[in-house]
């Protein structure tokens, strides 16, 4: 990970896993004891999502994915209510177990549909299935190499119109920052803008998430669409509070 880690790929992810494997299968685990930010996250991603659902060329509302999915706090606050099928993907299978029991039986049975006990670095979605990939506050547990290939495959899973949306912590310089506690790194906005522009992806909006606390790093939301040039099917570059290419 071009210097940013110092142990081999294989000890980045088994260091992860171990960290995760100790964490409580709680939203407050989930967020590293900052679950009273979960309602403020929600609202944010769900402002976004409900425009682009409502954009011109919006995508479909069939089904999402679920990327780092933990207990399924997206997929029961944000996805679910907005699409009719949610697939999950989280390496650790003790948190999607927990999932059922958090979901509940009638969301379930209604709209969860496969749990993929898998890390990222190793999934690859089935070919236009997806209208909304989301990926939210994992990307700093894949290596560049990883990263880039994650996203390269999920642009093999998107529907027509499909977007994948990530939401990421961002430093606030130029540096990778690295946490040695749980085994990730969180990336400056440039070299985020850098692995997707590798992958084949153009950021088709930028937001960032208000009103988080101080102290924490900032957060964004990419809207991610595939290069290729799809007819009709693209929108300007939507920038939010400064930021641009």
């Amino acid at each position: 990970m071009a210097n940013d880690i110092t142990s081999t790929p294989e000890h980045f992810y088994q260091d992860a896993a171990k960290y995760w494997s100790k964490v409580p299968a709680t939203v407050n685990g989930m967020l590293g004891g900052l679950g009273s930010v979960s309602t403020t996250d929600i609202q944010g991603s769900k402002t976004l999502l409900k425009q682009l659902l409502n954009s011109k060329f919006p995508p479909g509302r069939s089904y999402a994915l679920d990327c780092g999915a933990g207990i399924g706090r997206i997929t029961k606050f944000l996805l679910s209510e907005l699409f009719d099928q949610v697939d999950m993907v989280e390496q650790n299978a003790a948190f999607l177990e927990t999932a059922e029991l958090y979901l509940g039986q009638s969301l379930m049975e209604r709209k969860v549909g496969v749990m993929f006990p898998v890390g990222l670095q190793h999934f690859a979605p089935e070919p236009k299935k997806y209208d909304v990939i989301w990926v939210q506050w994992v990307l700093g547990h894949l290596t560049d190499d990883d990263f880039v290939k994650f996203f390269v495959n999920c642009q093999i899973g998107l529907r027509p119109n499909g977007v994948i949306v990530a939401k990421e912590n961002i430093t606030s310089t130029d540096d990778v920052d690295v946490d040695a506690t749980d085994s990730s790194v969180t990336r400056p906005l440039g070299v985020l803008k850098k692995l997707f522009d590798q992958a084949g992806l153009d950021c088709d909006r930028l937001v960032k998430q208000h009103n988080f606390p101080k102290g924490l790093y900032a957060v964004y939301m990419f809207v991610l669409k595939p290069k290729i040039d799809v007819p009709h099917a693209t929108e300007t570059l939507k920038t939010v509070d400064g930021v641009s290419d």
